[in-house]
């Protein structure tokens, strides 16, 4: 039967000017009771950790119980969106989903665009948090002054573009939102992800999992309430000018100049270091793909389950992913809420009518990973993965695991029920997919990610699943920027490339603003250098982490950060549309707070602060040829430069006590 509960308290009152761009409350499901309860945000905890994933930091590591079992009915989902959605800023509509992740048993949270972000504080919340579990299938169903659980029976077994087709269709032109899993969740898939906007995937950390594990298939958010800020004249000023920016768009390299030009790059000693504005033209023509053949031929895109180089996936085979030959399918851009860039795309995909045109990660790890060069598998591939809920990254890393333990003899014909897992082969890349969204045979196996995966087989199967913390690694190489794979070693979610690399750091331009952070004066610099000074990349990669917290706390992109913080004022933002007089270093020490605070819940966890990762991708032993040849990352340096750093114990990568990041009080539960 379904649930139904009027929210107390949640009628709409005049925000009162300390509450400018934030709605001061989140809002508590619980699912095993189907009741519902406000809890008022103290206006510290906002000071403290902002809202978005400062929030659900805050959240949830006052009331997950330590050891929770992540599957279990004490692990608590929570939805949250940045202090800036909604308020005529640019780039500013992502929202984080956070649990404890029953992929890595860590801190776990994903990082969505799409419609979601400013629907759930249009209902009046700057977060939403699920706890418990429903004794059957529900879905959320919320507007600015009611909740409800409805049963959700025919819903489950849906896939996510059917469920959101379903679910809206009773409200016609009006301005809804859905969140939802597909069977990939519902089937608890530990690389199950969260759908928004028909196939916009908050893909890692297997949050789906958790979402499934609670029996809840969607959210429907309809508010309409209103998000202000303290001066919006200064806003549009500042809207303004980064829109100036996103509009600049002179012609410049088509796809395949870019990969001659990336092919003559290669042979050079020296890199350029690289302007944002550069990259947003190609982000704004060809999306997140504009760089597929650049990748592969610099050394970025890992190359047959990280065991290859770009001389095994050479231009002649590269040509399969040339941003050309996507751009001639796409059928219409795809802007993000509040987003002027329009990044995504509508794809005609053979036996569809169109879905979101594949990222750069997708592309990658369903094709120069697996040694596939068909662009139709990989396209049909992508579809069937968004439409199942499942992460792009960790089923084609997970695949090629499966290859090339196929290709050892760890895997035989009768392990895969007669399905042949050589190289490329693209049949049998989507027959896999099929079973792995189904829990069929082989696909059960495999369902749960390549180190599961290894844990079941056996036999020293463990070398090849390429993996942080038990999450399988982005399709951004550590050994040609070492960056990524401090990064992927040492945040709080393992494995996660949209933190920071030393190419993130060179874009987003933060000593403009931040006046004590190391400059990058060269225009050009060897590539060797990379891989020395460990102690000025260390105090990159700190700067990196604690801006993109504080940008999933505001809900920005950083796409808009990579810019360049001159060209995307985020500090200034803030401050005109909270009212706060924050200077920069300031706002850099909220995001070293909700950094702090994730790494605390790690501790709370027992769970390793310094993440295993494969030490193929590491370059141990280096390639001995190829864009990374002789190249190696010396974790053992970096790691502690950045504990210290980061103000964390450099020999243990502990951080300080919660209470001593704040005046709240992170012990008691208040709802």
């Amino acid at each position: 039967m379904p649930q139904c509960g009027a929210l107390p308290g949640v009628k709409l009152e005049l925000m009162k000017p300390s509450l400018h761009a934030i709605c001061g409350k989140i809002l508590w499901v619980d699912l095993a009771s189907g009741t519902f309860t406000t809890e008022h945000v103290p206006s510290q905890v906002y000071e403290t950790y902002g809202a978005g994933l400062g929030l659900a930091a805050y959240y949830l590591y006052r009331d997950i119980p330590t050891h929770a079992e992540a599957l279990g009915p004490d692990n608590i989902l929570a939805f949250t969106s940045g202090i800036l959605t909604g308020t005529t800023s640019m780039l500013t509509g992502r929202w984080t989903v956070a649990a404890k992740s029953p992929l890595t048993n860590t801190w776990g949270d994903a990082n969505c665009g799409g419609n979601l972000a400013p629907a759930i504080k249009q209902c009046g919340f700057d977060g939403i948090f699920f706890k418990g579990i429903s004794p059957h299938p529900v879905y959320l169903k919320l507007t600015h002054n009611k909740a409800e659980l409805l049963d959700a029976a025919d819903l489950w077994g849906k896939d996510t573009v059917e469920t959101e087709n379903t679910l809206l269709q009773p409200y016609g032109d009006k301005p809804v939102s859905v969140a939802c899993i597909g069977t990939s969740g519902e089937k608890l898939s530990l690389i199950s992800g969260i759908s928004n906007d028909f196939g916009r995937m908050a893909a890692r950390s297997g949050l789906g999992a958790v979402m499934g594990s609670k029996n809840l298939k969607a959210l429907v958010l309809l508010g309409s309430y209103p998000i202000l800020a303290s001066d919006p004249q200064k806003m549009k000023e500042l809207s303004v000018h980064c829109v100036r920016h996103t509009e600049f768009q002179p012609k410049f390299l088509n796809g395949t100049g870019t990969r001659i030009l990336s092919t003559f790059l290669r042979k050079i000693p020296v890199q350029m270091r690289q302007d944002g504005i550069l990259y947003k033209i190609f982000i704004k023509k060809y999306g997140t793909i504009a760089l597929n053949q650049y990748s592969i031929e610099t050394g970025d895109s890992p190359i047959r389950n990280w065991s290859g180089s770009n001389l095994d996936f050479p231009p002649q085979r590269s040509e399969s992913v040339n941003p050309d030959r996507l751009a001639k399918l796409e059928k219409a851009k795809y802007h993000c809420y509040a987003c002027p860039v329009g990044c995504g795309g509508y794809t005609s995909i053979p036996g569809n009518a169109e879905s979101h045109k594949p990222e750069y990660e997708s592309v990658i790890a369903l094709g120069p990973l697996l040694m596939n060069n068909d662009l139709e598998t990989i396209l049909i591939a992508n579809d069937k993965l968004n439409r199942a809920g499942m992460d792009t990254i960790s089923a084609g890393g997970t695949i090629a695991f499966a290859m090339e333990c196929f290709e050892k003899g760890l895997l035989t014909l009768a392990d895969t029920e007669g399905l042949d897992l050589s190289w490329g082969n693209d049949s049998s890349i989507l027959i896999l997919i099929d079973r792995m969204i189904n829990r069929q045979g082989i696909g059960n196996l495999l369902a749960d990610g390549s180190y599961q995966a290894a844990q079941r087989i056996g036999k020293n199967s463990i070398q090849y699943a390429i993996h942080s913390g038990g999450q399988e690694l982005p399709m951004h190489d550590g050994r040609n920027d070492p960056g990524y794979s401090l990064h992927y070693a040492v945040e709080p979610t393992p494995g996660r490339h949209t933190i920071g690399s030393y190419q993130y750091y060179e874009l987003y331009q933060l000593w403009r603003k931040v006046p004590d952070l190391p400059r990058i004066k060269s225009l050009f610099y060897s590539k060797r250098s990379k891989y020395h000074n460990p102690r000025e990349k260390a105090e990159w990669a700190v700067a990196c982490s604690q801006f993109v917290s504080l940008l999933n706390a505001a809900g920005g992109c950083i796409f808009g950060a990579m810019m360049g913080i001159h060209r995307y004022p985020i500090f200034e933002w803030l401050n005109a549309a909270t009212g706060w007089q924050k200077t920069a270093q300031e706002y850099m020490q909220m995001g070293a707070r909700i950094q702090s605070l994730k790494q605390a819940f790690n501790v709370r966890e027992g769970i390793p602060l310094r993440h295993t990762i494969n030490p193929r991708a590491t370059g141990h032993p280096p390639l001995n040829q190829g864009a990374n040849r002789n190249t190696f990352v010396d974790l053992d340096a970096l790691v502690p430069l950045y504990w210290q750093m980061m103000g964390w114990d450099p020999q243990t990568g502990q951080p300080p006590a919660p209470e001593m990041l704040s005046e709240g009080d992170l012990h008691d539960s208040h709802h």
